[in-house]
């Protein structure tokens, strides 16, 4: 499937981009790892799978999906997905009693959109769930990696997706605070890697970011067919990008 949505963003979206400064904390963590997000479009969940596959395709993968979600999109637990029931609090016993399942795996990598609703990227305070504060109890020997996710429309007709990891943090030194303050920080540090993904999609410089796949270019269609005719008659080269780069 990490094929299929690769080819599925590079059709419907300009490209997948990471900032020079975002790197994957995780890579020689022995332990299982908690990945947990903003949650601003129905693409995060393509853009979660192609990095998952990308950039961790040792790790054992699992995301928690809205139960009512899930029955509609059933490929998606074939993919790591399991139902969890947002409204009760039975939903949030059975998310616990997953999570501490999948986590005492050490080569577990749980996804969570820990908003769990669809929130504007420019909405504050995030309103994160409590539920991912508790999994620090579950699994001591985890690392937390905050990952902002943000979409914006730059010189091509598709938008463009970004994606940036912020600094890891110890499941034990969250565990040592109280509930509320461990989840004021899991909060504050996505809030952090958050605005500074910002900072840098509002600049709109390809050169902050490094792409980790590019998608079409052009309009597509008997347009592009047409211009690529021209081109080929004047004996030029044909870019179908908007902008083309600087030499």
């Amino acid at each position: 499937m990490v094929a299929w949505f690769d080819r599925y963003l590079r059709r419907h979206l300009d490209g997948l981009n990471l900032p020079l400064w975002s790197a994957p904390p995780v890579t020689g963590h022995p332990g299982p790892v908690v990945i947990y997000c903003n949650h601003p479009a129905w693409w995060d969940a393509a853009v979660i799978i192609l990095l998952a596959g990308r950039l961790f395709p040792g790790r054992d993968h699992r995301a928690p999906f809205d139960a009512a979600m899930l029955a509609k999109y059933r490929i998606f637990e074939r993919m790591g997905a399991f139902g969890v029931d947002l409204e009760t609090a039975r939903g949030g016993a059975q998310f616990l009693a997953a999570a501490r399942d999948i986590l005492a795996r050490p080569g577990a990598l749980m996804w969570i959109t820990a908003q769990g609703r669809f929130q504007d990227v420019r909405v504050r305070p995030l309103g994160l769930r409590p539920g991912v504060a508790r999994l620090a109890e579950l699994a001591p020997d985890a690392l937390f990696v905050p990952l902002a996710l943000e979409y914006a429309f730059w010189e091509e007709r598709g938008a463009e997706a970004f994606a940036a990891f912020g600094p890891a943090m110890s499941a034990a030194d969250l565990a040592a605070l109280p509930r509320a303050d461990r989840l004021a920080r899991l909060e504050g540090a996505l809030t952090d890697t958050l605005d500074r993904l910002g900072a840098d999609v509002s600049t709109r410089d390809p050169a902050r970011f490094r792409p980790l796949l590019a998608g079409r270019k052009g309009v597509g269609g008997l347009y592009d067919l047409w211009r690529r005719g021209a081109a080929r008659l004047r004996g030029r080269p044909f870019d179908p990008a908007h902008r083309s780069p600087s030499p």
